[in-house]
């Protein structure tokens, strides 16, 4: 098990996207989103203690439950999958996490967020799933949901 803590105040990379125009190779112009100047800053001062841990432990290329229980500054309704989002998109720049497809973080369980004004910050707990094999082997992977 892994614990460490990230502080700074969370942020969600979803919302303030900025929408940029670029023009293809082919003349057309495209809009694509770009994370906004916050998510930005967020994942610049998250880099030095996710990169402390990585110096550790190397990469995960293993499947992992990734606790992420968020402190927040203000007492705003929060979306806890953007959150999510946010640090697991930080944890794979850093290359900690080699990805964050559902064969390496294999779940979220018992992540929350909470309210701290006085001490914003993100505490992480990585557990090792070495009984999540579900994935391993399957010849027969089904497309449809039905």
């Amino acid at each position: 098990m892994i614990k460490f803590i990230i502080p700074t105040k969370p942020v969600t990379k979803k919302n303030s996207q900025q929408i940029i125009p670029i023009t293809t190779k082919t003349g057309k112009i495209r809009h694509i989103p770009i994370p906004s100047a916050d998510y930005k800053k967020f994942e610049k001062e998250c880099l030095p203690y996710i990169n402390r841990v990585k110096a550790e432990i190397g990469v995960i290329n293993y499947p992992i439950n990734l606790e992420c229980v968020f402190f927040v500054e203000k007492k705003l309704r929060y979306d806890l999958s953007n959150l999510l989002n946010a640090i697991d998109d930080a944890l794979v720049h850093s290359g900690l996490i080699l990805d964050d497809n559902r064969d390496i973080i294999a779940g979220h369980d018992f992540s929350r967020v909470y309210h701290d004004k006085e001490n914003p910050r993100i505490e992480i707990k990585i557990t090792e799933m070495s009984d999540y094999a579900q994935w391993k082997n399957t010849k027969d992977v089904q497309t449809s949901l039905f």
